[in-house]
This record gives C-alpha cells, structure tokens and sequence, in this order.
C-alpha cells in the first residue's frame, strides 16, 4: 500500500492486516562533490522500498520519504517522528537509511540502515536482481519483529 488516496481508503477498511510502516529516511547533500552520491543513495532506497511495497502489498503501507539536510538535527527529527508517527497505531516501524547515523538514534520502532548501491548504469535485469538481493538481507528483520 502506498501513500496515496485509494490504498489509505482501503487501509482504513482493513487496519488490522495492514499492520507494518515503512518510513524512507534520504539525506540530501548539497555540497558538490557530494550530490551525485546523494542522489544516488535516494535512487536505490526509494526503488527498494518500492519493490518492498510491491512484495509485501496488502501487509505494509510505504510513507513518503522524509528528506533532510545535513543541517537538520537528527535526534529532533527521530523524536517527532517516532511521536508523530506513532499517531497511526502500526504495529510495526520500519524505517530505512543509507546514512548510517540512524543507527543510534533513539525511535519508536527499528532502523535499517543498508549501504549504498549505485543502480543507475545498471541494466533492468541487474537491477532486478540487486533488489532482489537486498530484500534477502532486510526479510528476516520483518520476519523477526512480525513473529513478535
């Protein structure tokens, strides 16, 4: 399910099987010798949260992402939207980063931090399978807190 009108009608309907957020967390550089990297840790994460979405329609609801700059405070930011988010009554958080400085904020919920994977020059079929291969890693963090 997606952020969007119809998944959330049908969300509302059937909360009870919904029950798992995926929250996108970009750092968005500006500095220039940064930006193409940026740029491409954003690519690979909103295609693998999408293709997480895709495999698990019906389970998980996928936010928007929430973007930030280096600017940002990130224990603020992790402690409004541990607040806000909880709001929504998931039972599970999921929230999913290339910035490694997630893994020691303080969240409702778990933080999973994956390295980077520059997917832009890469055929679909490659592609594909690199998803593929980063959906095996992230899998048994899902299993482990749904079996919960």
């Amino acid at each position: 399910m997606n952020w969007i009108a119809k998944d959330i009608d049908t969300y509302l309907l059937q909360k009870e099987y919904i029950d798992t957020l995926i929250v996108p967390l970009l750092k968005v550089e500006t500095e220039p010798g940064n930006v193409k990297n940026s740029v491409s840790s954003s690519e690979f994460l909103m295609h693998l949260t999408t293709f997480i979405e895709t495999q698990f329609k019906g389970r998980v609801m996928l936010m928007p992402p929430f973007a930030y700059t280096m600017s940002t405070e990130l224990v603020v930011m992790a402690a409004g939207l541990s607040n806000d988010l909880s709001a929504l009554h998931f039972k599970h958080v999921f929230y999913l980063t290339t910035d490694p400085a997630w893994t020691s904020m303080e969240m409702v919920g778990s933080v999973i931090w994956l390295p980077s994977i520059p997917l832009e020059s890469m055929d679909p079929q490659l592609r594909q399978t690199i998803l593929e291969d980063q959906l095996r890693q992230v899998l048994p963090r899902f299993v482990e807190k749904w079996s919960e």
